[in-house]
């Protein structure tokens, strides 16, 4: 099928376009696995395992889950610091 012919499927709206889509080979952006290896005190590891198995998950998944908050907690300031810097290039 053209592009432009599931275009005018899509744009119509009468049916769905899902029957036209192969499901199986759809990806996610940005969702990629890379390994990494972070080497951890005895102590953390300790830490880590008492609060994985306090809440019931894997320590891979608390440190996942733990790492990505942190970096969502720093996008506002990254942003509103860009947006001031921008603002001081274009005063300049």
């Amino acid at each position: 099928m053209k592009a432009s012919e599931f275009d005018k499927i899509f744009d119509d709206a009468k049916e769905d376009i899902v029957d036209y889509l192969d499901l199986s080979t759809i990806k996610r952006r940005g969702t990629e696995q890379k390994r990494v290896n972070v080497d951890f005190p005895v102590w953390m590891i300790k830490e880590l395992d008492e609060e994985s198995t306090r809440l019931g998950v894997p320590r891979q998944s608390l440190i996942k889950v733990w790492i990505a908050d942190r970096l969502e907690d720093r996008k506002p300031k990254r942003r509103k610091k860009r947006s001031a810097n921008k603002t001081r290039m274009e005063t300049a």
